[in-house]
C-alpha cells in the first residue's frame, strides 16, 4: 500500500488553522474513499459534519462516537484515515483519545475541532500528535476545503 506524507505548506487554509507538524502518513487514496470517523459529544455537531462531508465526493463517514471509550474502540476497530475529534467530552478528553490512537501502528490523521482554541490546548494537542487544530466557532466551514486538499494531494500521489 502506498502512503502519502502530510506536510504543512500546501494545507494552509487560513492564518488561524494550525498544522502541528506530526507528519502523519495516510494511505494513498487515489483508488478509494477517505474514511472519516467523527468524535463529538454533540449530536448536532456530528450531524452537521456528516451533512457537510456527505456533499463531498470521495469521503465516507465510517463511524461516530460521543465519548472517549466509544471513540477509542471505534477508531481501533474501523481504522479510519482521518478522525475529527473534539477535546471536551464525557469519560475523559479528546486529548486522551488522541494520545491513545496515535500510539497505534496505523494511526489516523487527527483533526482537533474544538470550542476551546486556547494556546494551552493547542500545545497539548501538538505534543499528543494532532495533525490539525481548528476552532469550531471560526473554522468549522473550512473543513470541506481541507478535505478537498487532502483528496487532491493524496489522489495525485504527491506530498500534501
Amino acid at each position: 500500500m502506498a502512503y502519502t506524507k502530510i506536510s504543512v505548506l500546501p494545507i494552509v487554509i487560513s492564518s488561524r488553522i494550525v498544522y502541528t507538524g506530526s507528519m502523519t502518513m495516510i494511505p494513498s487514496l487515489s483508488n478509494r474513499k477517505i474514511k472519516v470517523f467523527i468524535v463529538d459529544d454533540s449530536l448536532i455537531v456530528r450531524e452537521h459534519l456528516v451533512t457537510m462531508l456527505d456533499d463531498l465526493a470521495g469521503i465516507e463517514i465510517v463511524g461516530q462516537a460521543e465519548n472517549v471509550a466509544e471513540a477509542i474502540s471505534g477508531i481501533r476497530i474501523i481504522q479510519p484515515d482521518v478522525v475529527i475529534l473534539d477535546i471536551r467530552m464525557p469519560g475523559g478528553s479528546g486529548i486522551d483519545v488522541l494520545r491513545t490512537v496515535k500510539q497505534d501502528k496505523l494511526a489516523p490523521m487527527v483533526i482537533i475541532l474544538t470550542n476551546y482554541p486556547y494556546p494551552a490546548y493547542r500545545q497539548k494537542c501538538l505534543q499528543a500528535g494532532a495533525d490539525f487544530f481548528l476552532d469550531k466557532s471560526t473554522e468549522f466551514d473550512q473543513i470541506p476545503e481541507l478535505f478537498e486538499q487532502f483528496k487532491h494531494g493524496a489522489g495525485s500521489g504527491s506530498a500534501l
